[in-house]
């Protein structure tokens, strides 16, 4: 798993029959220090994320263990909301 901020969504009109109904959103990576990192992602989003907001995304087989996405083309999932991340007893995101 790793944590992302959300910087937008991504719509697709076109697209496979079982992705209909998906949202997705666009999503940078957060290191450890709360820095956002070169690296963006697309990730199907089944927690009704919002931009700004910081969120856990799972990848590869992990994002299609949820029973309603195990049939889908997914790479990337949003699986939680971050409310807030402490490391070294220090906060470094409070939503």
């Amino acid at each position: 798993m790793r944590i992302a901020k959300v910087l937008g969504t991504v719509v697709s009109t076109q697209k496979a029959h079982s992705l209909q109904g998906t949202k997705f959103l666009l999503v940078q990576r957060v290191d450890h220090e709360g820095q956002l990192l070169p690296e963006y992602d697309v990730a199907a989003d089944c927690v009704g994320a919002g931009v700004d907001e910081w969120v856990l995304i799972t990848q590869g087989s992990g994002a299609r263990q949820m029973p309603e996405y195990e049939r889908r083309p997914l790479d990337a999932l949003v699986i939680a909301i971050i409310d807030t991340v402490s490391v070294a007893g220090g906060r470094i995101y409070s939503k």
